[in-house]
């Protein structure tokens, strides 16, 4: 079995994506920042070299699957989001050179975040980043500080557009409203309900990311999207019929965003060119299985 490590493994992302290459015959491990619960996660601030070098020498992975990040786009504490976002990540890699180990593909997640405000409504990696908050500079220079990797490993960076599904963390969009469905809420503050975004499920997203750690792909920057917008009113809709009531929603001026594009998604075209995207997702089986857990 070829080892998989996991960066971040007991986040929201890395205990769906542990599962999913465990099933597909995968000997995982991962690291966390906190005490291991399972004997296969290794303890590690990424943020410390020291750590990370550890894991890399004791381990020498054929796969890494780099998610360990300042994910909440609200994070209040600036230095903490480049020093895990971009050093972490430097440290990394710096490990695997240090170390001479050369995994057989690493994926590192970026984020949707670096295009910023580009007036338009469909993204492609074709465009140039314009990112407008600390933690899409953050992914940027993660980027760039990367691509000088390039030449020393098989690397392929993704940028994740919206995805959700059981166990994300409360204060993001999707698991706030289920919240409130499940909790009997009659009213709900949100922003402009009208907008359309990605709402993807995490089984996308993980099936994607094993995909392209087989693939040939390499030294290069993808979405990680499906071009399938769904407006937030239909997310409300969709729960009402889910949850067998319906919930009051106000408008919180302060929840919207000026100028704000009516619909946002991201081009799948480069995506689909270098895998296979047949698997296919519910937005309502996923806001099902969230209701319900």
């Amino acid at each position: 079995m070829k080892k998989v490590l996991i960066t971040g493994i007991n986040g929201f992302t890395g205990i769906h994506l542990e599962k999913y290459l465990l099933s597909q015959g995968f000997d995982v491990y991962g690291t966390v920042i906190n005490r291991p619960e399972n004997v296969k996660h290794f303890q590690c601030d990424i943020t410390k070299k020291e750590d990370i070098s550890r894991v890399i020498s004791s381990l020498s992975p054929e796969y890494i699957v780099h998610i360990a990040a300042i994910s909440f786009v609200g994070e209040a504490n600036a230095s903490l989001i480049y020093d895990v976002n971009v050093m972490g990540t430097e440290n990394l890699l710096q490990a695997l050179v240090d170390a001479n180990v050369k995994p057989e593909k690493i994926i590192i997640a970026s984020s949707a975040t670096v295009y910023g405000n580009q007036g338009q409504e469909l993204l492609s990696e074709f465009m140039c980043p314009k990112p407008v908050n600390h933690y899409g500079v953050s992914k940027l220079a993660m980027e760039c500080m990367v691509a000088n990797f390039y030449n020393k490993f098989d690397i392929i960076i993704t940028r994740p557009f919206n995805y959700t599904g059981v166990g994300q963390a409360g204060h993001f969009l999707i698991p706030k409203i289920v919240d409130h469905f499940k909790a009997k809420k009659e009213e709900i503050e949100l922003g402009n309900i009208h907008v359309a975004r990605e709402f993807n499920d995490i089984d996308y997203v993980v099936d994607v990311y094993h995909k392209l750690l087989l693939s040939d792909e390499k030294s290069t920057v993808v979405n990680l999207s499906s071009n399938n917008p769904i407006k937030l009113l239909d997310v409300i809709e969709m729960m009402n019929e889910i949850a067998g009531y319906k919930i009051k929603v106000k408008v919180n001026p302060a929840f919207v965003r000026e100028n704000e594009i009516k619909s946002l998604a991201g081009s799948v075209e480069k995506l689909s060119s270098m895998i296979d995207l047949q698997k296919e997702f519910s937005l309502e089986k996923t806001l099902t299985g969230m209701y319900e857990s």
